[in-house]
């Protein structure tokens, strides 16, 4: 997810929806039903992933942003997450990026803040120096020239020496993304949508790196557009066809974006059946205003970007919220492990932009927060945590 332009891959969007159904699902070793990871038909579990993207509090906090209560006393951010019941944080990782935020040093003291809070650690790895997303998977800098065998052993050495600096300081991830929203594939031009083989070795490299370094670590592959079941099937066939071998399927699904819940449920009992594996929502967000803190206008910003029956209120972000839990512990047998939602508490502040190479950039976001104008924890936060079905 960035500020940006969502772009399926070329050709996907050209793809009718085909029928449901296929083989049957099977459980995930340690998220799977048997472990309490999704509801079963009728029953009233929790979701096993109630997630929380918290990569730019690290920037926000250098920068003087502060969190409160809804009562408005101010407390960590990360004991509030924990204290509503949020079990995961997701860590976006850069190579190199130029503000030196999203790297290995910034989020290993994070990771000890977050398992002294009880929060499990999802490694969100972009294989870039910024934003990798639809519609952009550059390469590291330090990467421009390598050749395919080459890229594969960077991806290697860079997914190894963050999740093994993670493990040896007693903190290792639980989670772990191989590239993020890969539509179109990573590290352009070589990995793109038209080199599915180079892009199979890629993810391949990241996946043995991270069981190598985390042999308990579960791993996940993740496509935004989360309710178009014709790019899901089109790219998850691609790369099993290529014996890609991974345990979780990731989708970003924002409303505004990707279509009805129903289509996104449709997704979701499609690909958990036709793969054999189940499915998290790694990406969500709703606005709890419309308004703006800085001078940059939001990426929501119009009524008309709003879902029916849900307004830009705190309890229509609440509302949203619910829904789409209640979305990932509708899927089928217990597969959808539940959801994580998007840099919940990036707030507002100056300096802490959207562009790492610009500190004067603004944040598109803040009204998608967790947290309202005045730092204080918005309702959604515990909705989000405390979710039973």
């Amino acid at each position: 997810m960035r500020r940006r332009s969502v772009l399926a891959a070329a050709g996907a969007a050209a793809l009718a929806v085909p029928v449901l159904g296929a083989a049957p699902a099977v459980a995930t070793p340690g998220l799977g039903p048997a472990s309490g990871a999704g509801s079963t038909p009728g029953g009233r579990g929790r979701l096993a992933i109630r997630g929380v993207d918290i990569s730019s509090l690290p920037k926000n906090e250098d920068h003087g942003a502060v969190y409160r209560t809804a009562g408005g006393r101010r407390v960590d951010p990360v004991r509030l997450l924990a204290g509503a019941g949020v079990t995961h944080a997701r860590l976006k990782v850069w190579v190199n990026p130029v503000d030196g935020y999203n790297t290995k040093a910034r989020i290993l003291p994070l990771a000890r803040r977050l398992k002294r809070a009880g929060i499990s650690i999802w490694v969100d790895f972009h294989y870039s120096d910024t934003w990798a997303d639809p519609a952009h998977q550059t390469k590291p800098a330090a990467w421009a020239g390598l050749d395919v065998a080459g890229l594969s052993r960077a991806v290697y050495d860079h997914t190894a020496d963050v999740l093994g600096a993670l493990r040896r300081q007693g903190t290792p991830a639980q989670l772990v993304q191989i590239g993020n929203e890969l539509n179109g594939g990573m590290l352009w031009p070589e990995g793109d949508w038209e080199h599915f083989d180079n892009l199979g070795a890629f993810l391949k490299a990241g996946l043995r790196a991270a069981r190598d370094t985390t042999p308990r670590i579960r791993t996940i592959l993740h496509l935004a557009n989360g309710g178009d079941n014709g790019l899901y099937r089109w790219w998850f066939d691609n790369v099993t066809s290529r014996g890609v071998d991974f345990d979780i399927i990731g989708l970003s699904y924002y409303p505004f974006w990707h279509g009805p819940v129903e289509q996104a449920a449709a997704n979701m009992a499609d690909i958990t059946a036709r793969y054999g594996k189940p499915c998290v929502i790694a990406e969500t967000a709703y606005p709890f205003t419309l308004e703006s803190e800085d001078d940059v206008n939001d990426i929501l910003h119009d009524p008309s970007q709003l879902t029916p029956g849900f307004p830009a209120t705190p309890d229509g972000q609440s509302a949203w919220l619910r829904e789409v839990a209640d979305l990932a512990a509708a899927v089928p047998d217990g597969q959808g492990l539940g959801y994580c939602y998007w840099e919940g508490a990036w707030t507002y502040r100056k300096g802490s932009g959207w562009d790492p190479t610009n500190p004067s950039s603004g944040n598109a976001w803040e009204n998608l927060a967790l947290f309202d104008f005045e730092d204080r924890a918005l309702p959604g936060l515990r909705t989000l945590g405390s979710y039973r079905r």
